[in-house]
């Protein structure tokens, strides 16, 4: 796996599988917005950007700037896992707001608006509210990140965050399951190589 096998989406929120974008989850770590292509990719396989508006940006951007907000995304993200990492286990305490003061900032940058339009296809003609956005430079890239983040730390119960159990993984994600009893990022990465591991140590335990 590298970072131009298809990102990984398995954390049950958009703020934790933002975090996932760097991962080792087999064996070597891989960064899928070491670059500023990788990070459009990454936006548009997260269904954050549309992919016209990527190609628009990929077009009208030059790579040195891509690559420098690729760098703005990574550092975001380093921060935001220091904040997940501080908090996950408990729910979140409202004095924790100081803390956000960074994301903030970045949510106050916001170009987004929203438009009356008429709503296509079958069944469903009408009008709709939509919410757009300008895309006036390659810093705007940075705003559904944000956008993901702040609804994530306000909507998600931070007693529901945990980190694969996986012996060298280190996706995170939120355990929505009835019981709250999920433990691995998933069964076909690490559930089933835990497994295998277990069937091996009993083999050998029985062995005289």
């Amino acid at each position: 796996m590298d970072a131009r096998s298809p990102a990984l989406f398995i954390a049950d929120a958009a703020g934790l599988d933002f975090l996932n974008s760097v991962a080792t989850p087999v064996d070597t770590p891989v960064d899928w917005i070491e670059t500023g292509e990788g990070l459009l990719n990454w936006l548009e396989q997260a269904r954050l950007v549309p992919s016209d508006i990527a190609g628009s940006v990929r077009a009208q951007a030059l790579p040195e700037e891509l690559d420098r907000v690729a760098g703005q995304a990574r550092a975001l993200r380093e921060w935001f896992r220091g904040f997940v990492r501080k908090h996950r286990g408990k729910p979140l305490a409202a004095d924790a707001v100081g803390e956000l003061e960074p994301l903030n900032r970045l949510l106050e940058r916001n170009e987004g608006f929203h438009q009356i339009a008429s709503r296509q296809g079958e069944g469903h003609e009408g009008l709709e509210f939509q919410a757009l956005r300008k895309w006036r430079s390659p810093e705007a890239l940075l705003q559904p990140l944000a956008e993901v983040m702040g609804r994530f730390v306000c909507t998600e119960d931070f007693s529901n965050v945990k980190v694969c159990e996986g012996a060298s993984c280190t996706l995170v994600f939120a355990d929505h399951t009835r019981g709250h009893r999920r433990r691995w990022c998933s069964m076909a990465l690490c559930g089933n190589r835990a497994k295998q591991a277990a069937h091996r140590h009993r083999l050998k335990a029985e062995q005289p």
